[in-house]
């Protein structure tokens, strides 16, 4: 039995979702490459909010794989920390703008 749910060796394996779905895998990973392309925002940048945005969705296969690629473009342990600072923020933010929906609901119903 695996030590985690999330075997680490398993993102070895994302290629593979090609084998039960050749046509929309393809076209996902045509996509994916066309969006870490260089453009607007450099390789480097776009390996940062990927980051970032891993720690929001709670990927533990893609924190991995972008705390890696951004060791290797060259980004810092203190520019990764304050990526995923950003994204808490925005998460923990999200969050509490909705207890603005609660508070419009409660007061409504308390009238």
């Amino acid at each position: 039995m695996a030590d985690s749910y999330y075997d680490p060796k398993d993102l070895r394996k994302f290629g593979k979702i090609t084998e039960w779905s050749e046509e929309l895998g393809t076209k996902f990973f045509d996509y994916y490459g066309k969006v870490f392309d260089e453009g607007a925002l450099s390789a480097r940048e776009k390996s940062l909010i990927a980051l970032a945005v891993s720690h929001v969705v709670k990927c533990p296969y893609c924190i991995d794989a972008y705390t890696k690629d951004g060791l290797q473009k060259g980004i810092t342990k203190e520019e990764m920390m304050e990526a995923v600072h950003v994204g808490a923020a925005i998460e923990s933010g999200a969050t509490l703008v909705h207890g603005v929906q609660m508070m419009n609901k409660y007061n409504k119903l308390s009238m």
